[in-house]
C-alpha cells in the first residue's frame, strides 16, 4: 500500500514526470551496479504514479532492461559477440566521442561495452554534444556489419541511435517557477528527499538538514572547495558518485598532473577543465601521485586557472574541489592534542597555503551514521532532472546577496570574504533558486557561512600561528550597525563561557560564600525609559545591594563616566543575574555589573570570555576578591581566556595553578577606567 505525504502530494502535483519514489531505486540497486541516475531514468519514464500497479509493473519492466541490456564491464566481449550475433542490439552504456582530425571522421567509444572505434554520424554528434566533452550515459542502439568501412579504418560497429539518460536538452524554467509552491521547510525537504534522505526522521535536526544541503553547494558553485572530515559511514562521497553525473570521484593517491591539469604530451586538459566537482575520496591515504601537482592545485584552488610550462599558457577550468577522509578519534581528543586538518596526507596536512584556500570545512563528526530509517521512502526529484538543475545554476551567482543587509567584520581577510560570499551564494541557489529570500535567509546563510570559513582560519592559527591571528570572524547588521560574531561550536565545547566577542551588556564572573563556588553569568538589557533599575534572576538581598550601589555610583558620577546621549535618565536597565554552575550566588559582583552595564550604554563588545572580578563600592573603590585563586580556576575551567581582577590580589598571583595560567591571561585594575581599558574589545 502505498501511503503518500502531503508533500509527496505537491510534489506530484506539480513535478509529475520529473519525480521519482526513492525506496524503488533502493530495491534495484541493490542488485545492480548502476549508477543512481541511469536507474532513476528508468525508473521516472515508468513509475512517476502513486498508482500502486502500475508501479509493480514499471519495476518489472525496468528489472528486465537492466539484466538484458545493461552492460557490465566484465562482460565486455560476451555483448560484442551478441551484438555480432543478433545483427543490431541495444545497450545501456556509457558513450563518448572523439574526432580523428587525420581521417576527419568521429570515433564513439563505448565504455562498459569496450568498444573503442563506433561509427556515428555528424549529425548524431551534434544533437548531442555532451559525448565530446566527457560522455553521457545512454540507451545505445548498434548494428554490426561485417562489411562497414566507414573512414579508411573500417569497424564493424555502427551506432544507429542514442537515447540519452541524461536530459541533453534541459530548461529550468520549470523548477524556478514552481518554487513559489512550497514553503522553505519544505523545499528543504524536497532538496534532501531528491538526495534519498528522510528529513523527518530520527536524528535529523534543522543543523544537520542544513550540513546535508552543504554537501550539494559544490554542484551549484563554480570553483568552491570544499572538505569534510569525520567518522565513517556518514555518506561523505555518496552525492559525488551516485547522484550526478558530472563529478568525479578520484581515490587515494590517483591525482596526476595529466589526469588533474594537463597531459604533457597532448596539451589535453584534465579534470578541472571537464567536471563539475572532483571529489578526492579518503583524502587522509596520499592524495597526489607527484609532488608537482601540490602547486598546481593551490594555484587551481586560489584562481581556477594554472599554467604550465609548454602546455600552451593559462589554462582555466570550473571544477570544485571537494576533500573528503575519516577522522578516526573524538573532535575534543583531536583538538586536545593537535589540529582538525591532521587527519589529512602528510603532503598537504600542514601546508598552510593549501588548506587557507579551503572554502568550507564540514563538521563531520555532527553528521548521523545513517541507519536504514534515515533514507527515504518518498518522493524527490529524479536524479537526471536534480543534478541538470544543479548544474544550471551554476551560470548565476548571488555572490552581492549579503551586501544587501550585512557588511562582513574587519577580521575576515580577503582570503576570507570570497568563501563566505560563495557560500550564501550557494545556498540561496538551492534553497531560493526563484531569487526570493528574506533578510532573515541571508543571515541564517551567512552564520553558516562564516563558521565554515572561520573553521579552517583557526586550524591554521594552530598550525601557523600569529599570520592567522584574526579569527573573531562577525558580520554587521546594515539596519543596526549591531556586529555579530561567529563562533564554533566544537571551540565551545563544554565551556559556558562563550570563546568569541561577548555581546554588549553580557560579562561573567564567579562568586564564593568562603566554601561554595557559583559560577555568574550577567546580562545588562537597556531599554528606553527615565532612569529606573530592575534586578531579576536574584533574590539574595546583598547581591541586590551589588548591583544597586553600582548603579548608584555610575548616576553619581554620570559626567566623567558617560557623555550627555548616554545619561541614566534616558534609560530603564534590567539586570539578569544566571547562576550558570555550583551554589546559590553570593557577594562581590559589583565590577562584572559595571562591565555589563557600561558595554551595554555604549553598545560595545567586550572581549572574548571574559570574566571580571571584585566589587565597586559606592565612592568607587574596588574591593578584593575573596578565594581569589579558586575563583578563577573555575572561570578557566569553564571557557575565560580572560579575567580581570582587583590590584589587591596581586600578591596571591603565585598561589594560581600554572595550567590556569597558560590558558587565561589576568590582567589586574585599581579603577573603574582601567578595567574598562581591559574589558572592551578593541581597546
Amino acid at each position: 500500500m502505498i501511503i503518500l505525504d502531503p508533500l509527496d502530494n505537491k510534489l506530484l502535483d506539480n513535478f509529475r514526470g520529473y519525480v521519482v519514489k526513492k525506496d524503488l531505486v533502493r530495491s534495484v540497486k541493490i542488485g545492480a551496479n548502476v549508477p543512481v541516475f541511469v536507474l532513476e531514468y528508468l525508473i521516472a519514464n515508468s513509475c512517476s504514479t502513486d498508482d500502486e500497479e502500475k508501479i509493480k509493473e514499471g519495476m518489472a519492466n525496468v528489472k528486465k532492461i537492466l539484466s538484458e541490456h545493461y552492460v557490465n564491464p566484465e562482460e565486455s566481449d560476451l555483448i560484442q559477440s551478441k551484438i555480432r550475433e543478433k545483427g543490431t542490439f541495444k545497450i545501456i552504456d556509457k558513450i563518448s566521442v572523439k574526432l580523428d582530425t587525420t581521417k576527419d571522421v568521429y570515433w564513439a567509444h563505448l565504455q562498459n561495452s569496450n568498444i573503442k572505434n563506433g561509427v556515428i554520424s555528424d549529425d548524431m554528434v551534434s544533437a548531442h554534444d555532451k559525448m565530446l566533452m566527457g560522455g553521457i550515459w545512454a540507451i545505445i542502439d548498434i548494428e554490426y556489419d561485417a562489411f562497414s568501412k566507414d573512414g579508411s579504418k573500417g569497424t564493424p560497429f555502427i551506432i544507429q541511435d542514442i537515447k540519452p539518460i541524461q536530459l541533453s536538452t534541459f530548461d529550468n524554467s520549470k523548477l524556478i517557477e514552481k518554487r513559489k509552491e512550497f514553503d522553505k521547510k519544505e523545499w528543504l525537504n524536497v532538496l534532501l528527499r531528491s538526495c534519498g534522505y528522510e528529513p523527518e526522521s530520527e536524528g535529523m535536526t534543522d543543523r544537520v538538514k542544513m550540513l546535508l544541503l552543504s554537501r550539494l553547494i559544490p554542484m551549484v558553485e563554480s570553483n568552491f572547495n570544499f572538505i569534510e572530515l569525520g567518522p565513517r559511514s556518514t555518506g561523505k562521497s555518496f552525492v559525488y558518485k551516485e547522484l550526478t553525473p558530472y563529478a568525479v570521484l578520484v581515490s587515494g593517491g590517483q591525482g596526476t598532473v595529466a589526469k588533474l591539469f594537463v597531459h604533457g604530451g597532448s596539451g589535453k586538459v584534465g579534470a578541472v577543465g571537464q567536471w563539475d566537482a572532483i571529489c578526492f575520496d579518503e583524502a587522509t591515504d596520499k592524495i597526489f601521485k607527484e609532488k608537482d601537482a601540490i602547486p598546481l592545485m593551490k594555484d587551481y584552488m586560489e584562481s581556477g586557472s594554472f599554467s604550465r610550462a609548454g602546455a600552451g599558457g593559462e589554462i582555466t577550468g570550473v571544477a570544485s574541489i571537494i576533500l573528503n577522509g575519516n577522522i578516526n578519534q573524538p573532535v575534543e581528543t583531536v583538538l586536545q592534542t593537535s589540529h582538525l586538518f591532521s587527519a589529512l596526507s602528510d603532503e598537504v596536512n600542514s601546508d598552510t597555503a593549501f588548506l587557507d584556500r579551503i572554502h568550507f570545512y564540514l563538521p563531520g563528526w555532527e553528521m548521523i551514521k545513517f541507519s536504514p530509517s534515515n533514507f527515504t521512502s518518498n518522493f524527490g526529484f529524479s536524479t537526471d532532472y536534480f543534478s541538470e538543475c544543479l548544474k544550471s545554476f551554476r551560470k548565476i551567482t548571488y555572490t552581492d546577496a549579503i551586501d544587501e543587509f550585512f557588511t562582513l567584520g574587519s577580521h575576515l581577510k580577503q582570503r576570507d570574504t570570497k568563501p563566505v560570499k560563495k557560500t550564501v551564494s550557494g545556498y540561496i541557489k538551492l534553497l531560493h533558486p526563484d531569487g526570493n529570500y528574506t533578510k532573515e535567509n541571508i543571515r541564517e546563510y551567512l552564520e553558516l557561512a562564516i563558521e565554515m570559513r572561520r573553521r579552517v582560519k583557526e586550524q591554521l592559527k594552530r598550525i601557523g600561528g600569529m599570520e592567522f591571528w584574526d579569527t573573531n570572524f562577525s558580520y554587521i547588521d546594515k539596519d543596526t550597525q549591531e556586529e555579530h560574531y561567529v563562533g564554533l561550536p566544537e571551540e565551545k565545547g563544554s565551556h559556558l563561557i562563550e570563546n568569541t566577542p561577548l555581546l554588549p551588556g553580557v560579562c561573567y564572573t564567579s562568586t564564593s560564600d568562603g566554601e561554595n563556588m557559583a559560577l555568574v553569568r550577567i546580562e545588562a538589557v537597556i531599554t528606553s525609559g527615565s532612569g529606573k533599575l530592575n534586578i531579576s534572576g536574584v533574590s539574595n538581598t546583598q547581591v541586590k545591594e551589588n548591583i544597586k550601589n553600582t548603579f548608584q555610583y555610575i548616576k553619581a558620577n554620570e559626567k566623567s563616566i558617560l557623555n550627555e546621549q548616554h545619561s541614566l535618565k534616558n534609560f530603564d536597565i534590567t539586570i539578569q543575574v544566571t547562576n550558570m554552575l555550583g551554589a546559590s550566588i553570593s557577594t562581590g559582583i559589583g565590577s562584572a555589573v559595571y562591565m555589563a552595564m557600561i558595554s551595554a550604554i555604549y553598545k560595545r563588545n567586550l572581549k572574548p570570555g571574559l570574566a571580571v572580578l571584585g566589587n565597586l563600592s559606592v565612592g568607587g573603590a574596588v574591593e578584593r576578591a575573596i578565594n581569589f585563586a579558586d575563583k578563577i580556576t573555575m572561570l578557566s575551567d569553564n571557557g575565560a581566556k580572560t579575567v580581570i581582577v582587583p590590584m589587591d590580589n596581586l600578591n596571591e598571583l603565585a598561589n594560581v595553578p600554572a595550567s590556569v595560567l597558560g590558558n587565561t591571561d589576568v590582567p589586574f585594575y585599581s579603577n573603574n577606567q582601567m578595567l574598562m581599558q581591559k574589558g572592551i574589545l578593541g581597546e
